[in-house]
């Protein structure tokens, strides 16, 4: 499987996650000392901090949201991996790219190390 295909099946867990409102398997999508920059909040820096944004994020949202993830462009490096993805929730929320920045885990598995949303709204 390539690299583009993990972590596409990466967003696609982390859609169904948000969909859900499952915050806390957001955030444990994340590193322990993962940052998470937005134009929608201040930046989160730790996995809690990034499951408290994300509780915020799904609240009320459950399976209403309409929360897609596409990644365009994707590479790796030894056990560092990164993406260009857009992102989309439709009108009320916004669109735009998310830059991210993946660590594989001792059992193969990638978490988000540094996550950039950037709105092209």
């Amino acid at each position: 499987m390539s690299i583009h295909e993990e972590l596409q099946g990466f967003c696609d867990a982390y859609v169904a996650a948000y969909r859900a409102g499952e915050a806390k398997i957001c955030g444990a999508m994340f590193t322990a000392d993962a940052e998470l920059h937005s134009p929608y909040a201040p930046p989160a820096r730790g996995r809690d901090a990034i499951e408290a944004l994300h509780a915020t994020w799904t609240h009320g949202h459950g399976e209403a949201t309409d929360k897609k993830m596409t990644v365009i462009h994707a590479g790796r490096s030894g056990d560092l991996a990164w993406c260009l993805a857009t992102y989309t929730e439709g009108l009320e929320v916004g669109n735009g790219t998310s830059v991210d920045v993946f660590e594989q885990q001792a059992d193969g598995s990638w978490l988000i190390r540094m996550c950039s949303l950037n709105s092209s709204d």
